[in-house]
């Protein structure tokens, strides 16, 4: 039975149409002073407390049971037990879906065919911690002698933007380990930005393609031995500052990367969970690979309670959920890609972007004007300009370009919460919402 078709999606839609035009965020906060207890959650762990937040997002307590009962109706809960008992839920390509075995530090076996995993991820990760032990003790060493500073990841999708992603937000925890660079772009230009800014006596090369054929990393590839063999004039010390990512020992070889410097993974590795695998090298050498495990054993515990709670207080089951409530039923929404970094001062724009973004924004929606919110907040990179003035653009409708009343909105809202970070006091001055936010920090911050 397709989606349409299920009673309880039908019940749903029934739902949407008869008050979804009627939702006004800053009426649901002002109506019921406990809206963010009721919509938010905290998961505890042995490192602290994680806060989910979900109350500003364009839902009542009936449309959260509905979207629950969606859920189990569609077999939620079943379509996530195959996942960990390694079925083949990849049925378009007749594969596992199985990054949680990479992060799996329980080390109960993970079958696929008949075959436990965890022997074979051990052993990479053993020779990941191995290798980078090396480079950060300086017993790895250049072709001139000289130890590594500097490590470019050459990749494209998920071989270059978690890993990215991941090093930026961990950037706190990289004393003593080498700087890292990331290429992607097949033109020329940024690869050539990045060699211009590095020596070659002490530079290493992470090539991440599985088939070793991936056009856009293969070029950047060759791009940057001939750069380094133009300095070395020896092709044989390409095998000191080239480490391969991959599958395709006899290509890898053929590149002149000796293939003990290979690390290999899997086809039941998603790209876009890849990062727990080899192809976070560039993580653990930046951040050392004993922070890199504890990135290991947080996502661990977070395959944990997805694979155990119930679907009512499944965090990664209701952000879920709540995408389905948009993608099928709110065509404009997006998720909104907060600002954030490691430093606090950042922490008074977050909650103001927050505030202002639910409670001061319109859009029209079956040609009726209506309070509308991005959807569930998420940790992100900032926006482009572009994205900006998209995000603007859905929110405010097509108003003056050079007009200040959201920024300057923006301004009051910070100058407010700023001081309100500060001190032990408990906030009550803005919704609920933004008022546990605060709170949560205040508590949380040592």
């Amino acid at each position: 039975m397709g989606l349409t078709h299920d009673p309880t999606f039908q019940k749903l839609e029934k739902w949407y149409h008869e008050h979804a035009l009627h939702l006004n965020m800053r009426k649901m906060f002002e109506e019921d002073k406990e809206r963010f207890h009721k919509f938010s959650t905290t998961l505890k762990t042995d490192h602290g407390d994680i806060l989910i937040d979900y109350s500003k997002n364009l839902i009542t307590e009936d449309v959260m049971k509905m979207l629950v009962e969606l859920g189990k109706s569609r077999g939620i809960e079943a379509a996530r037990d195959k996942m960990f008992h390694g079925d083949k839920i990849n049925f378009t390509e007749g594969r596992a879906v199985l990054h949680v075995a990479l992060r799996n530090r329980s080390n109960h076996p993970i079958m696929v065919d008949g075959h436990d995993v965890m022997p074979e991820v051990n052993k990479v990760l053993e020779k990941m911690k191995g290798f980078c032990h090396k480079v950060r003790s300086g017993e790895w060493k250049g072709w001139t002698g000289k130890s590594i500073t500097d490590v470019v990841n050459v990749g494209i999708g998920g071989s270059d933007l978690g890993p990215l992603m991941v090093t930026e937000a961990l950037k706190n925890y990289s004393k003593g380990g080498p700087r890292v660079h990331f290429v992607s772009n097949i033109d020329g230009t940024h690869i050539a930005k990045t060699l211009a800014e590095l020596n070659a006596e002490t530079t290493l090369f992470i090539v991440a393609s599985k088939t070793f054929t991936t056009q856009e990393t293969i070029t950047n590839a060759e791009s940057a031995k001939e750069w380094f063999i133009e300095h070395a004039k020896d092709k044989s010390a390409v095998a000191k500052h080239f480490v391969a990512l991959s599958t395709a020992g006899p290509l890898v070889k053929a590149f002149g990367i000796d293939p003990d410097n290979m690390f290999g993974f899997w086809d039941w590795v998603g790209g876009r969970y890849s990062l727990w695998s080899c192809i976070g090298l560039s993580i653990a050498l930046h951040i050392g690979y004993d922070n890199f495990e504890k990135l290991l054993e947080g996502a661990h515990w977070m395959d944990n309670h997805f694979k155990t709670a119930p679907v009512e207080k499944n965090a990664p089951m209701l952000l879920a959920l709540l995408g389905v409530w948009y993608i099928n039923f709110f065509q404009a929404e997006t998720h909104a890609m907060l600002p954030y970094d490691q430093y606090m001062h950042r922490f008074a724009a977050y909650f103001q972007q927050g505030d202002m973004e639910s409670n001061g924004k319109y859009i029209t929606i079956h040609g009726k004007r209506v309070n509308y919110h991005t959807g569930p907040i998420v940790w992100g990179e900032p926006g482009t300009n572009g994205q900006h003035a998209f995000y603007q653009l859905i929110h405010q409708g097509t108003i003056n370009s050079f007009d200040q009343w959201g920024v300057e909105l923006g301004k009051a809202l910070c100058k407010k919460i700023e001081p309100e970070l500060h001190g032990s006091n408990e906030v009550h001055s803005h919704d609920s919402s933004t008022n546990g936010l605060i709170n949560f920090i205040k508590k949380n911050h040592a």
